[in-house]
């Protein structure tokens, strides 16, 4: 019976004590400047705004050893016709099929993964390769999309709608072979995957979200709920039965346009940033985050200099967030205060 409320509170806590000791204390940074999986210009340049904004450096002044592997490079095909009204489905099987072996080394390296997109059709990839090497994994997908669309669903074709699809062991056999995609192999399970921030999802996304019992938590649910229970009850149902890596794939557009303008998809009634913090804490509370994606930062698509700078140092925030920046300062550790130095040790300098 899977374990609900105080109990599971306590249990998570005694693990994250345990667990943060053995952590992973590397993270590496994979950028992945891909734009295919949608229309929209400008997110393949989302890897190199969230670094300016200072990632990096965020990142490091955490305790963390960080390694940039710098950005993956895509070769560019000249031929890519749609098939089954799938827009460039060979560019975006490629890319994702690269990545895939990225993130497989990276996290089989013993590093924390943060990927940087690009589009969230690279999630395909992403989780795909983390699943490599923790097959036990589960996914928390933070969105104003459901992104579970197939080929036969898809009202636009785009494949950063789509790739939950690949993923799910119970969509198998409503998934067409798409040429790029003979790699791709179903490997998840629909109880292992949950979304926070849903507010706008295709009609036959909402038919597969219903039919197959998939956990997922709307704004009106974060309004009516709140964000600390939301956030309670879906650790609980991915981790009562069984603590294991979580995968957390993160699109910009879950926030508020006010506060992640510049993004392709963006969506009245978001969350704020609060939510959108407190929700990261939780998941680095647990102990277990494993990798993250950061996708949809377009900087050709704000408004102006400032909107785009607001957008990447969100990102920013919540990839620290995730790895441990708290709002009561985040600072490498120190383990005693400094002792007022005496005359004679003065005088000595």
């Amino acid at each position: 019976m899977a374990l609900r409320g105080p109990l599971s509170r306590l249990l998570r806590a005694h693990l994250r004590h345990t667990t943060q000791q053995s952590r992973a204390q590397s993270v590496a940074v994979l950028g992945a400047p891909f734009s295919k999986g949608q229309k929209r210009g400008g997110v393949e340049h989302g890897p190199k705004a969230i670094r300016d904004a200072g990632l990096i450096e965020r990142l490091s002044s955490l305790d963390y050893s960080v390694h940039d592997f710098g950005d993956l490079s895509f070769h560019q095909l000249e031929q890519d016709e749609p098939h089954m009204d799938v827009k460039f489905p060979r560019s975006v099987g490629a890319a994702n099929k690269k990545l895939s072996s990225a993130v497989s080394r990276a996290v089989g390296a013993g590093h924390t993964l943060v990927m940087l997109g690009g589009d969230h059709s690279l999630a395909i990839g992403s989780v795909s390769g983390h699943a490599q090497q923790c097959p036990d994994l589960c996914v928390i997908w933070v969105d104003a999309h459901a992104d579970i669309n197939t080929p036969m669903t898809s009202p636009s074709g785009n494949l950063h709608g789509q790739p939950v699809a690949f993923m799910l062991k119970e969509l198998q056999d409503k998934m067409p072979a798409l040429p790029g995609f003979s790699w791709a192999k179903p490997f998840l399970s629909s109880r292992d995957l949950v979304y926070v921030g849903l507010r706008d999802v295709d009609p036959g996304e909402h038919h597969i979200l219903k039919n197959l019992g998939i956990q997922y938590f709307t704004m009106r649910d974060i309004d009516r709920l709140g964000i600390q229970r939301v956030m309670e009850v879906a650790l609980d149902h991915l981790l009562a039965r069984k603590q294991r890596p979580i995968h957390l794939s993160f699109d910009i557009d879950a926030f508020d346009p006010s506060l992640a303008p510049a993004t392709g998809t963006p969506v009245n009634g978001g969350l704020t940033y609060r939510e959108g913090i407190y929700l990261t804490e939780e998941i680095h509370n647990t102990g277990l985050l494993s990798a993250m994606d950061l996708v949809e930062v377009n900087p050709l698509l704000g408004a102006n200099q400032e909107a785009v700078e607001a957008t990447a140092s969100l990102a920013v925030d919540v990839i620290a967030s995730s790895l441990g920046q708290t709002r009561e300062g985040a600072h490498a550790s120190i383990d005693t205060i400094p002792a007022e130095k005496s005359d004679t040790e003065q005088l000595c300098l």
